[in-house]
């Protein structure tokens, strides 16, 4: 929690410094509906930062609260946003607090009573997102509602000013939908902690669901309800259950009606103007084996376009054939009016965890830098299905390594250095996009990437497109299966294997280290990237983070945070 302590504390002072600046209010996750995490303001620049001082502390008191046993997988991931003179900040157990941005007091807070139990596989919240309804009168309550999800699989709308349950939405203010298909195991499906996504006047939400449970898992599908009432909207599911749409053709046998995840865990872009929505899709169930979905899998890790009030689709982009990496569609599409041979275009970007930028026009989905189909590694475990190309595109360039090669290995020293190359010359490591197997395969970047859901940042003023990435490259091994639901290993140090039932195999993932635990790769293990999007080019690169509070002698090396 210290981070948010201090990005709260920073936040609180900064905003004592700019009033009446309500252009620059940050009510959204990404400060814009669209993403873009930038603000004009300017009182605070690299040569002042260092004289910010602590103007306020808040602490959420869930630890004691929770008397000292929160989820095993309970982080704080929130990102505060201000909305109507008031710094909203929701818990990991989804406590929605108000504080006054100046003092730091509290205002008000919200408690859904989320259920603490060890089912639970992930407690967090992003955020909440903000609706003013337009038909009510300023003053009565529920003008302004925040909307915001639970890990119990309920959609919350409540009063900005007082925290108030909004009465007429759902059932005193929150609404449960049914699932599609009845959980094998307890809190296997829970909406995203990403905040909701709200286009006039519709309320949008993902789903978060276990991964690598079985194949013929829940679907994770997204819900669209009316944002006064609750009442249910319209649905998009990734997975083309209708043998008549098109994308039904790429889903072999009965797997379109048997698969499940593809969901929208991260967040969603709102285009209120265009009434579009842009769906960053996940991975089919299950990730590291695809014998049961043959075929390419669309809409499955593909950026999708539809309208907010009906939720058809309007087009989409496939960013993976037939994943068996984990490689989600994390990060948040970001809508920028991008200036590219004297024009301004409306863009859609989106990051990847393959470290890959793929930059679209946000009325067409035509690509705005070609993307070309390239031969990818083949030959994979006993009954899989593999796509024989991947979509790259020719432009920017990766903004992470891809693929490793015994050359690549690095130490602290000679010794570690040594055994990391003998590790990875024992493990399969024949290019980007090698398929998991028996043996064992290297997957760079890793699951987590590349970027993830922290995503980017746009500049309009430079053009400039500002990224946090991370290079720890993972192991994935298939072992043959076993009876079981359930996840095993130890999360803290890289080590999980998943059962991925319904399948011949489950699946270790692991990090690939040195004997000292350090990554096997050279650094910097993390890094932030500037990308100039007018001409589809690094501008810089730099490291991101120290290691000095790590390390034994604190000596303050920059070589990237993992």
């Amino acid at each position: 929690m210290k981070i948010f302590w201090q990005i709260g504390c920073t936040l609180g002072l900064l905003t004592g410094m700019v009033t009446h600046v309500d252009a620059q209010d940050w009510r959204y996750y990404g400060a814009t509906p669209g993403g873009t995490k930038y603000s004009a303001l300017d009182q605070v620049d690299k040569d002042n930062v260092h004289r910010l001082e602590l103007a306020w502390t808040y602490r959420t008191g869930e630890m004691q609260r929770r008397k000292g046993r929160p989820g095993k997988m309970q982080a704080f991931q929130n990102t505060p946003t201000l909305v109507d003179d008031l710094l909203i900040v929701c818990t990991p157990f989804q406590r929605i607090i108000a504080l006054d941005p100046v003092t730091g007091e509290e205002q008000w807070f919200f408690d859904p009573a989320v259920e603490e139990d060890e089912a639970y596989f992930r407690y967090a919240c992003r955020g909440v997102s903000p609706w003013v309804d337009p038909d009510a009168e300023e003053e009565t309550l529920c003008h302004t509602r925040l909307f915001f999800g639970t890990a119990d699989f309920r959609l919350f709308a409540i009063d900005a000013r007082t925290g108030v349950p909004c009465a007429d939405f759902g059932v005193n203010g929150s609404v449960k939908p049914e699932p599609d298909k009845a959980e094998t195991v307890k809190a296997q499906l829970q909406f995203s902690a990403s905040p909701p996504a709200v286009i006039n006047d519709v309320v949008v939400i993902g789903t978060y669901l276990k991964d690598n449970l079985q194949a013929k898992a829940p679907s994770g599908k997204v819900r669209a309800f009316d944002a006064r009432s609750g009442a249910a909207r319209w649905e998009f599911d990734a997975i083309p259950r209708d043998p008549a749409d098109p994308a039904a053709a790429t889903w072999g046998g009965n797997s379109a009606a048997e698969t499940g995840n593809a969901n929208v865990w991260s967040i969603i872009s709102v285009d209120e103007e265009r009434d579009l929505l842009f769906l960053p899709t996940t991975s089919p169930s299950n990730d590291f084996y695809g014998g049961t979905r043959p075929g390419e899998n669309r809409y499955a890790n593909s950026l999708v376009a539809v309208r907010g009030s009906t939720g058809e689709v309007v087009w989409h982009f496939q960013i993976v054939h037939h994943d068996l990496w984990d490689y989600d569609l994390a990060s948040q599409p970001i809508l920028a009016e991008i200036s590219r041979n004297g024009e301004t275009v409306p863009a859609v970007i989106q990051l990847t965890k393959q470290g890959l930028v793929f930059v679209f026009h946000r009325e067409t989905g035509e690509p705005l830098f070609p993307v070309e189909e390239r031969p990818v590694p083949q030959n994979g475990a006993p009954g899989e299905w593999l796509s024989p190309t991947q979509p790259f595109p020719t432009a920017p360039p990766p903004f992470s390594p891809l693929g490793i090669s015994p050359d690549d290995a690095w130490g602290f020293t000679f010794v570690d250095r040594w055994a990391c190359r003998k590790k990875i010359e024992a493990l399969r490591h024949d290019g980007f996009y090698a398929p998991p197997s028996l043996e064992g395969t290297i997957i760079r970047p890793s699951p987590g990437g590349g970027a993830n859901w922290g995503g980017g940042a746009y500049d309009p003023q430079r053009n400039l497109l500002v990224v946090s990435s991370w290079d720890m490259p993972y192991i994935l091994t298939l072992e043959p299966n076993e009876d079981t639901d359930k996840m095993t290993g130890d999360q803290a140090f890289g080590v999980v294997v998943f059962p991925q039932g319904g399948t011949p195999y489950r699946a270790r993932q692991e990090a690939l280290l040195s004997p000292l635990g350090a990554p096997c790769t050279p650094p910097p293990w993390g890094r932030l990237t500037a990308i100039d999007l007018s001409r589809g080019t690094i501008r810089w690169e730099i490291p991101l983070g120290t290691l000095e509070k790590m390390l034994p002698v604190p000596i303050p090396l920059e070589l990237g945070t993992v």
